[in-house]
């Protein structure tokens, strides 16, 4: 009977710690920025895998008419491909942050293969527009005992996400929009996708017709749009 009751700990401490490497707002691993408390008036968008060309470029043409800063993860061999939009994005006073160079899973990278990934990537970033915000957020969110210690003495901040628009699946953009609808609680960090980790030039028209969406209804409702770094400033001591 002991066997069966060890064997059952040990199998639910195994699922429990493979959800926490992949789970958006898992904490085992090491603190991660995931939003405010519930009940706060701010929101922040965030983008993850680009720059894509046309739509970060598009993108941006729509934060600025509704006069929205929103965050971007970017993968760094993109940013050697196209630098130009993501000086673009650091003019119009949108955050950067490093998404690592190639997008892997680091669940299955070693210390080495990560820190290279977020060496190569902040460089990129830094050849292309100088200091940054100095963010990180890991591929498919995924990480594993020691990951997030290597990327905080790295000096770099991990940030996930309580919001998911499910955008990767390549949905319409009424279904974008109510899936974030049915999570936003106030404070929270949204995430999208401008781009697309195993292809450049990927098609994210509908996540843009959903962000156009979704600011005009959380304005219209009193919430306030900011970077990661102003969430964080203004988060709870």
């Amino acid at each position: 009977m002991f066997g069966y009751f060890l064997g059952g700990a040990v199998c639910a401490g195994a699922v429990g710690a493979g959800y926490q490497s992949m789970s958006p707002t898992g904490q085992w691993y090491g603190r991660t920025f995931v939003g405010l408390p519930p009940g706060s008036k701010k929101l922040a968008l965030t983008y993850d895998d680009g720059p894509n060309d046309p739509h970060t470029l598009r993108l941006l043409e729509i934060l600025a008419r509704h006069e929205v800063r929103a965050t971007f993860f970017l993968i760094g061999r993109y940013v050697q491909q196209r630098p130009d939009i993501v000086r673009e994005l650091a003019k119009a006073g949108h955050a950067i942050g490093n998404h690592t160079f190639n997008h892997p899973n680091l669940i299955f990278a070693s210390a080495r293969q990560t820190r290279l990934e977020i060496q190569q990537c902040q460089q990129a970033l830094a050849d292309a527009v100088g200091e940054n915000s100095r963010l990180f957020r890991p591929p498919f969110g995924g990480r594993r005992p020691g990951t997030l210690q290597l990327v905080r003495d790295m000096g770099l901040e991990p940030v996930m996400w309580s919001v998911a628009g499910y955008d990767w699946r390549g949905k319409p953009a009424d279904y974008i929009e109510m899936k974030v609808a049915r999570q936003v609680r106030g404070g929270s960090v949204v995430l999208l996708h401008d781009g697309r980790h195993d292809s450049f030039g990927a098609d994210r028209s509908q996540t843009l017709i959903a962000t156009d969406q979704l600011i005009a209804r959380y304005l219209a409702e009193g919430y306030e749009f900011v970077t990661i770094p102003e969430m964080i400033e203004s988060a709870p001591r």
